[in-house]
């Protein structure tokens, strides 16, 4: 049987890390994990609670395609607490995850053969996305100088659309509001489509995450209750859209996926509610970001662009090695630390750069830089 051009797609790499890892634990090894960006955290109390009492009395059958109106209606409310945005309920949707809001994105935005620029090193899987979907990914190399993001001069003539992540993965830096104001003036002048990845906002550590929404009502901002509210498995998402492309949105999700998981929803609406222990969870990545930032150059990996926000540090390991695959794959072996090689992110730079996650616990953190120092000393030349 035949399978089609679209389905040629790159593998997630750091999933066949984590894969490796798993193999490595299961044959009795001790694995520090930071090649994920996965809270070791659940979802909160308040989440767990308020899913149990909906299990007691309702079906949870489905929902609008759109979502429930109520989380929809207190998802709205946070941009007015949070950026002093005032946002109309109905253009927030619902969504399975930021993956299932990626994919209606790029499918009501863009036809077949449409170019989509997007800053390397970046989130792989917006490449492969659009790239099943028939639309060209353009990656725009970025800078340490402009602290991996893109500015305006990095967008070519051609494109269709760009895509921005603030915080970004796997960099961990933040656009402040000019930096934005900027990119969405320059999308404007070239007729480019706008989308705004906002999935880490809440984790952030030196100044504030800015919303796209704060500069303009024209662009598609994509959240997810993965990192801050420490639900990554729940696959709950939600995107903020043009009050005029709501209904083409609300087709596709209806045959796409009919509606998000109910449940999630429900857990989603708790979630809302516990900001007390989301802040704690960003205190220990806080408090990890430190020993990271401490840690890593002493180990000797010093070419960092520090993070604002997130739980990821990018780090440019080309005196030590050509191939961060393989380098990893050492990492594994010898030292029981998982990290993600670069290629992941950024195709023609990422074979001499790493990704390390500090989303885990702090012991774990310490541990882990433990191993990596003493790997690091082990592959000294000896006088």
């Amino acid at each position: 049987m035949k399978t089609s051009q679209r389905s040629v797609v790159d593998p997630f790499i750091v999933m066949d890390v984590m894969e490796a890892a798993r193999a490595a634990e299961e044959a009795g090894r001790d694995i520090i994990h930071m090649e994920v960006g996965q809270p070791s955290t659940g979802a909160p109390k308040l989440a767990r609670e308020r899913l149990v009492a909906a299990m007691e009395t309702n079906p949870l059958g489905y929902t609008v395609g759109l979502g429930l109106p109520e989380l929809r209606k207190e998802i709205a409310a946070q941009y007015k607490t949070l950026y002093n945005v005032e946002l109309d309920w109905n253009r927030v949707v619902i969504t399975s995850g930021s993956s299932g809001a990626f994919l209606l994105a790029f499918t009501a935005l863009f036809d077949a053969g449409a170019k989509v620029g997007l800053g390397e090193p970046g989130y792989p899987s917006y490449r492969q996305i659009l790239s099943a979907l028939n639309i060209e990914p353009v990656g725009l190399p970025t800078s340490l100088e402009n602290r991996l993001q893109p500015v305006p001069s990095d967008i070519p003539d051609g494109l269709d659309g760009l895509i921005v992540a603030s915080p970004g993965n796997p960099s961990g830096t933040m656009l402040d509001l000019d930096a934005m104001k900027a990119l969405v003036a320059a999308c404007e002048e070239k007729g480019l489509t706008f989308i705004s990845d906002e999935i880490y906002h809440g984790i952030q550590y030196e100044g504030r995450a800015v919303s796209a929404l704060e500069v303009t009502d024209d662009v598609y901002v994509i959240n997810s209750f993965s990192k801050y509210y420490s639900m990554t498995g729940w696959r709950i998402g939600w995107m903020v859209v043009p009050e005029d492309h709501v209904r083409t949105l609300e087709r596709l999700a209806q045959n796409m996926f009919i509606c998000p998981s109910h449940a999630a929803q429900v857990a989603a609406l708790g979630a809302l509610e516990a900001r007390e222990e989301c802040e704690a969870h960003v205190e220990v990545y806080a408090e990890n970001r430190r020993l990271m930032m401490e840690g890593l150059p002493k180990a000797g990996f010093s070419k960092i662009a520090p993070p604002d926000g997130a739980f990821f540090i990018y780090v440019d390991v080309s005196d030590h090695t050509t191939d961060s695959k393989a380098f990893c794959d050492e990492i594994l072996e010898k030292a029981g630390v998982a990290v993600t090689p670069g290629l992941d992110f950024d195709p023609r730079r990422g074979a001499q750069t790493l990704r390390f996650s500090y989303a885990r616990s702090t012991e774990d953190i310490r541990e882990g830089l433990e191993r990596l120092t003493s790997f690091m000393a082990s592959r000294l030349p000896r006088g």
